[in-house]
């Protein structure tokens, strides 16, 4: 539709487009906004509920809804522990994966305090994007459910009492870790694929991903060669839902709710799960679909370097929003120190 805007792009755009919706609101704009859907997740859709700043519940209204997999996949329906209500639709699941290539990497370690040994052994061959962006976070968070005394709190808001205990651990174990990553910790990639371009030169042997498709389409599009592989920790890997969200003042309601709608259509998820295209893991129940839809995703190759579901294993939850903006704030007061 004619001045249509959806914000479906880097996460960047996502934190403008809330903070737009946020000063619109201040405004007194509370209608005619210049945001009609936001690719949403995590603290930024924490911060927009709280703020009364969403559009709904709207998700009932959508016809593809009732294809959602809410039993097997509850993270369709809490997001980072917060219940969703129907503010957001889920469009594609994700699970941290960590990819390496294996013409170099013979065994790859399969848990926290491995990669601390193997990095020593292998000085300046792992890296991480900043913290400031999400798969950098998800870095520091992944260390923290093994590092932390009791992951349980980990589904509690980080506060000033838990917050210092729960996290020692972690920083004791990073500023160990930290002097021996890609230019000795002092650089860091700004985001997912400047951490791809390393590995696709051969100056990093080991990154993160949070698409356990993104190493097959990567090599089927010429950005990674066909040795590199996908593994997860021993004890799991985070995983979470990716949701677009309607501002409470959009000015097209309608179309976004029919985007919403297209993106859970068997047509787009199956698309989307295609690994040449972009191997996004579908949020649909394929045990519902007409026998016809369910046909797509049969149809489709699963990439040399994408591990199965059983081997993924099932996801650890994503710890509450707030554990992630403190941890982002305390890695850039350590890293600035």
């Amino acid at each position: 539709r004619p001045g249509f805007r959806a914000q479906l792009g880097r996460r960047r755009d996502t934190a403008e487009a809330v903070s737009r919706v946020g000063a619109e609101k201040a405004a007194g704009r509370a209608e005619g906004g210049s945001v009609d859907l936001i690719w949403i997740i995590g603290p930024n859709f924490l911060a927009m509920k709280e703020a009364g700043r969403l559009f709904g519940p709207f998700v009932d209204r959508l016809p593809n809804a009732r294809f959602i997999d809410i039993e097997g996949k509850p993270a369709t329906v809490t997001d980072f522990t917060v219940p969703v209500e129907g503010l957001a639709s889920p469009w594609r699941m994700a699970q941290l994966v960590y990819v390496y290539d294996s013409a170099t990497v013979r065994a790859p370690p399969r848990s926290i305090p491995a990669m601390l040994d193997w990095a020593r052994a292998n000085p300046g061959r792992l890296t991480h994007p900043t913290v400031r962006n999400f798969l950098g976070s998800t870095f520091l968070k992944q260390a923290l459910y093994e590092l932390v005394p009791d992951p349980a709190v980990l589904a509690t808001p980080a506060t000033d009492a838990n917050f210092g205990p729960a996290t020692a651990p972690l920083w004791t174990w990073y500023d160990v870790l930290r002097p021996h990553l890609w230019r000795q910790g002092r650089q860091f990639p700004e985001n997912g694929p400047a951490q791809r371009t390393l590995m696709n030169d051969g100056e990093i042997d080991i990154m993160i991903s949070f698409n356990p498709s993104e190493a097959s389409t990567a090599i089927a599009n010429g950005q990674l060669p066909p040795s590199v592989r996908t593994y997860v920790l021993a004890r799991g890997t985070i995983g979470n839902a990716s949701f677009v969200a309607i501002p409470f003042n959009a000015a097209h309601k309608e179309g976004a709710m029919a985007l919403a709608d297209f993106l859970l259509s068997a047509e787009a998820q199956a698309h989307g799960q295609d690994p040449r295209v972009m191997g996004n893991f579908t949020v649909l129940a394929l045990d519902r679909l007409p026998a016809e839809e369910r046909a797509r995703f049969e149809r489709l190759p699963r990439g040399a370097a994408t591990l199965t579901n059983a081997e993924l294993g099932r996801p650890l939850p994503e710890p509450h929003p707030t554990w992630m903006t403190r941890i982002t704030a305390q890695w850039e007061r350590r890293v600035s120190r």
